[in-house]
């Protein structure tokens, strides 16, 4: 496995920067080392936390659905002993703990699910209370610190809930042994939430600009930037130059200082920056995309930044080589060399926004294929080919398309190729060649999707800002240079692969050539709107297939989530 400390220089998603964790536990038994002092003379407090979990109460309203029968166990192991009082006062666990909570707001998360505030009165008011009284503070905080745990490890919305094909099963933490042999008597319990965390440098940068984004919603988001009857390009008259330059400015787009008399100059420097950082064409125009991306609340800015955070908690934290990673409302793609550095970055087409997206899940890259037949799938070939054929009888030759049987041998089609497509007997499949539809390689990764990297003959795509084009395959900017990278490590014959020899195969090359990856590469197809770059400089983009909307749908309902 690669270690922590190649994941923490991987930047996953944003890029330049476990199932197993550093916290051994021990496969069978809790034990809990000196859980109060006055453990043995709280038989008051035990008996009230035993019937409390008896009776599957724990203390407080939130709703203790998926942890009622942890918390049992936790308290089970202690002989139902209080974990977080001390002569009846919190522990300096709990006190860290109930901090946390309170600041939880700055992880992305919610206080509320952890009743952080309700916890912090309780904490004051211990001292003489009674024992029912501090059972329920010490079964509430349990619940909530278990609900905080497993919210900063995995996430608090299961991603398959999304359809999203990303397993967090194994990331999963045995809650009661890791409170109790990790936490009740932690001499950091800061030390040991922080190494919770997803180890990434993109998270922690995403994470930290999420203070500084809350601070300026608080703040209030200013004067609407006006707009016109038309889209202003530079030079241009504007009277709202007055209401754009505040705007850049609080967003960091524009140094402070100064006046402007017109859309000229530095105020259009900043408009392109600002257009740059959300994934518009930077060309310094006001158009509607420009003014809505300008005029959009702070307070959106947030949920995308805590959107981020929760999706990278769902995150791998191990691999076995350095991944290729995705990020669809991005449109890039990165790359990773044996060093650990980026190695490459380029431009990317995903599926279009409707109907066919590309899917959000993690696999392998296996094999490369150099000038590969393009197989036309179902669904293409019922809305395009079938229809095709039916109006031109030429159209399966100017197509460069071949019939095949099931077998994939080449077939002369004859009077039942229509109905032989419908049925499955017949099969079309495009020949190699520079206008194949999958360009000169793909890059596979079997999958229930039929989903793949590969390279295009429309390069032009490439220009564009937006580039949701594909029917849900993924199109690369740069494939003889990705082919290298996944190859590097292996041998073709007696020369080593390179940038050359892939062009190469791809140029003239044998037909449909496979190229077996002698270790597979994971690959991260991701969902991510905001990003931190090292300089600390945040990107956003359009939320193109709805994804965060459905997220946040499921937040707003509160816990128990999904």
């Amino acid at each position: 496995m690669y270690s922590r400390k190649l994941l923490v220089s991987l930047i996953l998603i944003c890029f330049h920067g476990g199932g197993s964790s550093k916290f051994g536990l021990p496969a069978t038994g809790l034990f809990i080392q000196n859980v109060s002092a006055d453990a043995a003379v709280s038989s008051a407090i035990a008996a009230e936390l035993r019937g409390m979990l008896a009776k599957g109460q724990l203390g407080n309203n939130l709703s203790s659905a998926g942890y009622r029968e942890q918390v049992k166990r936790l308290y089970e192991a202690a002989s139902f002993a209080p974990l977080w009082i001390k002569d009846d006062q919190p522990t300096s666990q709990a006190t860290y703990l109930i901090g946390a909570l309170r600041a939880s707001r700055l992880k992305g998360l919610n206080p509320g699910d952890y009743d952080a505030e309700g916890l912090a009165r309780q904490s004051k008011s211990l001292k003489d209370a009674s024992a029912a009284v501090q059972a329920s503070f010490d079964a509430s905080l349990t619940l909530a610190t278990m609900r905080y745990i497993s919210d900063l490890r995995i996430g608090r919305i299961n991603p398959e809930h999304l359809k999203f094909g990303i397993d967090v099963k194994s990331k999963k933490y045995n809650l009661p042994e890791f409170i109790a042999q990790q936490v009740v008597n932690a001499g950091n319990v800061e030390s040991v939430l922080d190494q919770i965390e997803p180890p990434y440098a993109g998270y922690r940068r995403i994470e930290a600009s999420l203070k500084q984004y809350v601070a300026l919603a608080a703040k209030g988001d200013g004067a609407q930037v006006p707009g016109g009857a038309k889209t202003v390009a530079p030079g241009d008259p504007y009277t709202g130059t007055a209401q754009l330059a505040a705007r850049l400015r609080l967003l960091g787009d524009l140094p402070q200082g100064g006046s402007f008399d017109s859309y000229s100059g530095g105020l259009v420097e900043g408009v392109k920056h600002f257009q740059a950082r959300h994934g518009l064409a930077t060309d310094g125009k006001l158009d509607a995309a420009t003014l809505r991306e300008l005029n959009t609340p702070l307070s959106e800015r947030v949920q995308q930044i805590d959107d981020a955070l929760e999706r990278w908690r769902w995150m791998p934290t191990e691999f076995q080589q350095p991944p290729v990673l995705v990020n669809i409302p991005e449109f890039r793609l990165r790359a990773y060399s044996d060093d650990h550095q980026l190695a490459l970055s380029m431009k990317v087409v995903v599926g279009k926004a409707a109907p066919t997206k590309t899917p959000v899940f993690t696999d392998d890259i296996q094999y490369i294929v150099f000038r590969p037949y393009w197989n036309v799938p179902p669904g293409i070939l019922r809305r395009t080919v079938i229809p095709g054929i039916m109006k031109n009888s030429g159209y399966l030759a100017r197509e460069r398309f071949e019939v095949t049987d099931s077998r994939g041998r080449a077939v002369s089609p004859n009077d039942d190729l229509v109905a032989g497509l419908r049925s499955g007997k017949y099969f079309i499949r495009q020949k190699p060649g520079p206008n194949n539809s999958l360009g000169l390689v793909k890059f596979m990764f079997p999958n229930s999707h039929s989903v793949y990297l590969h390279s295009t003959p429309s390069t032009e795509l490439f220009a564009k800002s937006r580039r949701d084009f594909s029917s849900g395959c993924i199109r690369v900017e740069k494939p003889a240079e990705l082919a290298a990278l996944l190859l590097r490590n292996q041998p073709d014959g007696q020369q080593p692969w390179n940038v050359a020899r892939a062009q190469a195969a791809m140029d003239s090359g044998k037909d449909n050539r496979q190229v077996n990856l002698a270790v597979s590469v994971p690959v991260l197809i991701l969902y991510v709107t905001a990003v931190a770059e090292e300089d600390g400089t945040v990107h956003f983009f359009d939320d193109i297939y709805g994804h965060d909307k459905r997220l946040n749908a499921l937040l707003t309902k509160g816990p128990p989530y999904p």
